[in-house]
């Protein structure tokens, strides 16, 4: 039988810690695949979740928004096809934010216990909100046909945006799983700022509501900022044919965001995945 030996160093430079995740690939599989039977173990829908799930939120935010808001009176497309986008986006965004901060403490057993790179556990939870997103695409399919409404070509760049979005929540996410791990406070805080950023972000109405009902030019500055903004807008100008105009305003903010972040976090992470089993 051959024999490997790995010398197991805490200093590794960036190749070779790319290399050692390549390495472990197999464990991300599963990892994966385990986070969606366990999600849906031991419930009589089951998958069918994920259809309810936006298909709900959908319906109520046009109702609320639309006919109680009158957001709808502008709109030259059903008011409802205007919300999914949003619905998409934040939903993906959201569970993976979750999902990613509470990743490392979720599976402490395991990281007390076998070396890998740790990075792989964050890594893994992608799966569980694309099961969602896709599901909830198809509902968006069904409500073209429904309206009769036909996307055109840029329809095929929906799922670039969409990657785009869970890389925003990556960032984030992967800051609060390390802090998470020496200060639990940080599980309590992401639910409020996801109940929060719900309502902030124009997941039930349009970016330009916000900037046509605004009197401070500066509010609505502060709200692109919003890296959920760029996404959701970016995603309405792909689905949405013509309705949509691309807002640089919003989508310039958001892929800095993701510059920044995500590249902090990955290095914020390994600097401090080692110190993991100390505080668990």
């Amino acid at each position: 039988m051959e024999v490997k030996e790995r010398i197991i160093t805490g200093k590794k430079s960036t190749a070779e810690y790319l290399k050692e995740i390549w390495l472990y690939r197999e464990l991300f599989w599963i990892l994966a695949k385990r986070d969606i039977l366990v999600k849906y173990k031991q419930t009589v829908l089951g998958v069918g979740w994920s259809a309810i799930r936006p298909l709900v939120t959908t319906l109520v935010m046009a109702f609320a928004f639309g006919k109680i808001g009158k957001l709808n009176v502008d709109t030259s497309i059903p008011f409802t096809l205007a919300v999914v986008p949003g619905v998409i986006i934040w939903l993906f965004f959201s569970q993976s934010l979750q999902a990613l901060s509470q990743s490392i403490v979720l599976n402490s057993n395991l990281v007390t216990k076998v070396y890998f790179p740790r990075v792989i556990i964050p890594l893994s939870t992608i799966f569980l909100g694309l099961l969602d997103v896709s599901i909830a695409v198809l509902l968006f399919i069904f409500f073209c046909v429904y309206y009769q409404f036909m996307p055109d070509w840029k329809i095929i760049l929906a799922p670039l945006f969409i990657f785009l979005s869970f890389m925003s929540a990556f960032g984030i996410g992967l800051i609060s799983a390390v802090l998470n791990v020496k200060y639990r406070d940080i599980g309590q805080i992401i639910p409020f700022v996801i109940q929060f950023g719900y309502f902030v972000s124009p997941v039930g109405y349009l970016t330009d509501n916000v900037r046509s009902i605004s009197d401070n030019p500066w509010y609505y500055k502060i709200f692109v900022l919003n890296p959920v903004t760029g996404a959701i807008d970016a995603l309405r100008w792909c689905m949405l044919g013509d309705f949509a105009k691309f807002n640089w305003d919003s989508f310039i903010p958001f892929i800095i965001f993701i510059f920044i972040t995500f590249f902090w976090s990955i290095s914020f992470f390994r600097k401090h995945e080692n110190s993991f089993v100390d505080h668990i």
